[in-house]
């Protein structure tokens, strides 16, 4: 120890609280839904539910045993209840010393470093063992109480900051999703319509691109060599669709781009042809408005699949699957791998004319278009799809060339903006959460609140501890605090 806390007392959790876990009793969800009460009902990291009677009725610190954020080191492991309570057995149960300051343990217990301690790789979990031979220092009583009073003090005002961040950062979700509705509804720049009005000359509305973009598709058609008649784009129902800018028009997607299916990953292959591994996109690296591409998995592959489904820069891709509010997302593909192909639960829309702005059309399916795919997306037990016909039949709305050009320009400049603000935001929150950490060690290395030589030394309490445990443990046992119900 050093000078400011020599007179300070190091001890292990197991020598200083009394450990309850032995009185936790789980109750599943169904069971509490027929057992309606006021009384809270605790778990690994907080209240999960309500229950009609209690265990406990004091003021105890819960610990999670597993479920808790343990190498999350600005996350609190440890929280105080008080009067009546249930607790499952996910969180440890401890009774702090009599007179000592719970707040003060779980201030600690938040500061320790469980690497040691926690076992297990998906869902960590602090076994009581380890749990027992974590080391926390004990200052005097007065000083326990001061350092909590200092805490509150500068935590508080940490956390009227943290808000503050978070609240920008709620607003900055929503400012991103009010320019991208303005974009795909005509709201957020000037429409071409007014200003050829204002400039005293024509402008070529959507529905003349629109024929273009059909006599392209007629054209990769007729030289695609398939058989049979050319069947015509649908016209969209534009009944229940909202009304256009002047000089914009609906189209199907099917009328505007080219759409299709990826590979699967275990189709069965009659093919002779040797296979070679090849990057392909999942569900997971399609995401709303941007693509992941940390982690890229490789699938084999014959060298006309590959040719096949190769993404080509423009390709806006949608996922087929997932939660339902899900449906549809995604991005457009730059070239970021040299070579790249796709799976078949995310599909690949090829635009005919490069008049049609892709980031447009993404904008839109991630916007405007999520009321279609939810309502036209087939919902299983567990998951939600849109398949390929539906897709094809997504409405989209389509603005004049130059139009588009402005959109996405001004677009591309309000995100720029958006995203600087908020990676700026969660720097200031790590930074937040560093500050949190540094207070919290200042406090338990005694650089945070005054000594007093007047202070009863932590010795004498921990004294005092060890005789009141030994006494405990030697009474007759008495009847616990708390009440187990029949159900």
């Amino acid at each position: 120890m050093n000078g400011r806390t020599s007179h300070w007392g190091r001890v292990s959790l197991g020598e200083v609280f009394e450990i309850l876990d032995g009185r936790r009793i789980p109750v599943n969800s169904g069971d509490r839904s027929q057992r309606h009460g006021t009384v809270p009902y605790y778990g690994a990291t907080g209240q999960v539910g309500w229950i009609d009677d209690f265990l406990f009725d004091e003021e105890l610190v819960l610990l999670g045993e597993d479920g808790a954020p343990f190498l999350d080191f600005g996350r609190p492991k440890a929280y105080v209840v008080k009067g009546q309570s249930w607790v499952n057995n996910h969180a440890h149960v401890l009774r702090p010393p009599e007179g000592t300051s719970v707040a003060f343990w779980k201030h600690q217990l938040d500061l320790v470093d469980y690497r040691p301690f926690v076992s297990g790789t998906t869902r960590l979990k602090l076994p009581q063992g380890p749990m027992r031979q974590i080391t926390l220092t004990v200052p005097p009583i007065p000083e326990q109480e001061r350092i909590v009073e200092a805490l509150g003090s500068y935590l508080s005002r940490l956390d009227e900051s943290v808000a503050l961040l978070e609240r920008v950062q709620r607003n900055l979700k929503r400012y991103r999703a009010s320019v991208l509705h303005a974009a795909v509804t005509g709201k957020l720049v000037p429409t071409e319509a007014e200003l050829a009005r204002a400039e005293g000359r024509d402008y070529e509305p959507a529905s003349v691109l629109l024929e273009r973009i059909l006599a392209e598709r007629r054209r990769r058609w007729a030289e695609s060599g398939k058989k049979g008649k050319y069947e015509e784009p649908a016209a969209p129902d534009t009944k229940g669709l909202p009304e256009l800018p002047e000089g914009w028009c609906w189209a199907l997607l099917d009328a505007l781009a080219e759409v299709k299916g990826g590979i699967t990953k275990n189709q069965r292959r009659e093919s002779s042809e040797p296979l070679r591994d090849v990057p392909y996109l999942r569900v997971a690296n399609v995401q709303r408005g941007y693509l992941d591409l940390t982690t890229v998995a490789t699938i084999p592959a014959t060298e006309a699949e590959i040719e096949d489904l190769r993404l080509a820069v423009g390709d806006v891709l949608f996922n087929e699957g997932g939660d339902r509010d899900k449906l549809g997302r995604g991005w457009v593909w730059n070239g970021e791998l040299p070579t790249c192909i796709h799976q078949n639960h995310v599909f690949r829309a090829r635009i005919y004319t490069p008049d049609l702005s892709p980031k447009f059309l993404s904008w839109h399916g991630n916007t405007n278009g999520q009321r279609y795919f939810f309502d036209e997306g087939k919902q299983t037990t567990n998951l939600a799809s849109i398949n390929m016909t539906k897709l094809r039949g997504l409405p989209v709305p389509l603005p004049p060339v130059a139009e588009q050009a402005r959109i996405e320009e001004a677009v591309d400049e309000a995100l720029s903006e958006i995203d600087a603000t908020a990676r700026q935001v969660a720097t200031n929150l790590t930074r937040c959460t560093r500050l949190r950490q540094s207070i919290l060690k200042w406090a338990f290395e005694g650089k945070l609140a005054d000594q007093d030589p007047a202070d009863e030394p932590a010795a004498d309490l921990l004294a005092r501890i060890k005789a009141d445990r030994a006494a405990a443990a030697a009474a007759p046992k008495a009847p616990g605090r708390g009440r187990k119900k029949t159900p």
